[in-house]
């Protein structure tokens, strides 16, 4: 199974190269470790650890105009990998990707994502273009 925690130099390259103006939204997928794997040696389980990084966070997504929009709690994979199942499912918003760089770049973020690396056994991060939802034919609601 693979695991990703971070994203590729190639991926964040990409993704600051996309300077498209307007909102993000950011699909997170987090699957976390049982127990959490701090460098130091720190004891703590993958939830707690994770609920730290969430906690320090917050006021840091806020700041920067982010917010989650969506959360849902994971049932089964219908199409895709059987084995894959995630812990966190939610949508974050930001005002631009600008923001989102920010938020990352902020010292008080990068001193929290310490505890996300330590928790997170593999997730995925999809970066989104908001659409209008609706109902019908036309609504480009297809799967």
């Amino acid at each position: 199974m693979s695991e990703f925690v971070d994203p590729t130099r190639e991926a964040f390259a990409a993704f600051q190269a996309d300077a498209r103006p307007g909102p993000i939204q950011m699909l997170n997928f987090v699957r976390l470790r049982t127990e959490a794997a701090y460098p130091d040696g720190r004891r703590a389980t993958g939830a707690q650890a994770y609920a730290t990084y969430l906690a320090a966070t917050a006021p840091i997504l806020a700041r920067v105009g982010g917010r989650i929009v969506w959360r849902g709690s994971f049932e089964l994979t219908l199409i895709g990998p059987a084995d894959e199942r995630w812990d966190h499912c939610f949508i974050v918003e930001y005002p631009s990707g600008a923001a989102f760089l920010s938020m990352i770049g902020d010292d008080e973020y990068q001193q929290a994502v310490a505890h996300r690396q330590a928790a997170v056994a593999d997730s995925r991060l999809l970066r989104l273009a908001p659409q209008p939802v609706g109902t019908g034919p036309h609504s480009g609601a297809h799967s």
